[in-house]
């Protein structure tokens, strides 16, 4: 279903109690229902962290990162990064030593659909579907705002957006997208110089 989209917004959540404690951001699309996106699900496997997004008439998103590194990590990150959609698994790639936000945005493939994860700023980014011989395609632009309790997701869409695509923008949220920003990139670098320490060490 490719529809336009009226702009709406996620709140922050938490509940539980320790060691069950869960978060993150829930809100309602007038097209697409209620979503929640928990970041992270409770961790049930070792070496694993997962983000997910369900709820309304989105597909089930999740985002993984896997590895010893996520061990005391609070996000998936995009290193050793699974993302799926439904029963689908998403091809990703992104250039480590682009210059510019466009040269370092994430590649994404799709159902047949490509793509492109760019940060506006540390706490903005936007997932753009390229247009086709049937499709204008699509932009979501999502973007963080306030802090704590009071933190809130703006969400936006340009173009006739369906489920995979509000999915997969939403669930980036859940996501460090450091690396995807200059000063996030070479933040990056470095610890991932230190994860790759660990495993040789392990």
């Amino acid at each position: 279903m490719h529809t336009p989209v009226t702009p709406f917004t996620l709140h922050r959540w938490r509940e539980g109690k320790r060691p069950d404690v869960r978060s993150g951001w829930r809100g309602t699309s007038p097209e697409f229902g209620e979503i929640v996106l928990t970041c992270p699900l409770p961790r049930v496997v070792p070496e694993s962290v997962v983000t997910e997004v369900r709820g309304g008439l989105l597909p089930v998103t999740t985002f993984e990162s896997r590895g010893i590194h996520v061990e005391n990590l609070r996000l998936p990150t995009l290193n050793r990064a699974t993302l799926r959609v439904g029963d689908r698994h998403v091809r990703l790639a992104r250039n480590r030593i682009g210059a510019t936000l466009v040269q370092r945005a994430l590649q994404l493939r799709h159902a047949g659909d490509t793509y492109r994860l760019a940060a506006l700023d540390r706490r903005g980014w936007t997932l753009t579907r390229a247009a086709d011989e049937e499709d204008p395609g699509v932009t979501v632009t999502v973007r963080e705002s306030g802090r704590g309790k009071g933190a809130s997701l703006a969400v936006r869409a340009e173009g006739r957006a369906e489920g995979a695509d509000l999915a997969m923008a939403l669930v980036f949220a859940g996501v460090d997208r450091s690396a995807l920003t200059r000063v996030g990139a070479v933040k990056a670098g470095v610890r991932r110089v230190a994860e790759l320490w660990a495993e040789a060490a392990y």
